[in-house]
């Protein structure tokens, strides 16, 4: 019997398949900006710096409510950080 993890697994990967659209984002340059370090970011929006590196390395998405503190913070809209690629790669707009 297959553990419920990989039953989520194979049921993502034939929901996405392998050209899946993704989220990509900005926070990095947004940081860089404001002379912000990884742990100074993660304090202003109430999340660890282990948080805050895995958002920028496209390893985590944030929640909205997180990614809306985000923007906010930086004072930009939500897609100005988040860009929503499509399959190939395409940006969404």
């Amino acid at each position: 019997m297959k553990s419920e993890g990989s039953l989520l697994r194979n049921k993502q990967s034939l929901f996405l398949g392998d050209e899946s659209p993704s989220l990509r984002n900005k926070l990095k340059v947004y940081r860089a900006m404001h002379d912000l370090t990884q742990e100074q970011l993660a304090e202003k929006i109430g999340v660890s710096r282990q948080t805050v590196i895995a958002i920028e390395s496209d390893k985590y998405l944030p929640s909205l409510g997180l990614a809306f503190k985000i923007a906010a913070l930086f004072k930009v809209k939500v897609e100005d950080v988040f860009v929503y690629q499509g399959e190939g790669g395409e940006n969404e707009s």
